[in-house]
């Protein structure tokens, strides 16, 4: 049974870090890309940050760029976000995505919440 848990949600003020975590099980980890996305209400999902499955190489969207990490340990079957310096732009609902178009898999977590308030 695949399962993608999420943590580290939570209330920041700005200039603020906070660090998710996603903890993925029943499925080959090491094969998958990892990634972080987010929603407000009303818009679409935006893809925030990505890692390959060997952890070599990352991408971020230009407005987190900078300012979050995306990082893994294969080892552990977790992946996490480093948010720094977080804006109330950067509110939102953050999931974890996990995906390998070889192994046929597209998984996410359950979704936490960011709030930066002033």
């Amino acid at each position: 049974q695949v399962q993608l848990v999420e943590s580290g949600g939570g209330l920041v003020h700005p200039g603020g870090s906070l660090r998710l975590s996603c903890v993925a099980s029943g499925f080959n980890f090491s094969l998958y890309a990892l990634a972080w996305e987010r929603q407000v209400p009303g818009k679409e999902r935006e893809l925030v940050a990505g890692i390959t499955p060997a952890g070599d190489s990352t991408a971020y969207a230009p407005s987190v760029k900078g300012r979050f990490t995306i990082s893994r340990d294969n080892a552990e079957r977790t992946w996490y976000l480093r948010m720094n310096n977080l804006t109330p732009e950067d509110t939102a609902v953050y999931y974890c995505n996990a995906v390998s178009a070889k192994e046929g898999g597209d998984y996410w977590g359950q979704g936490v919440q960011v709030t930066v308030y002033s």
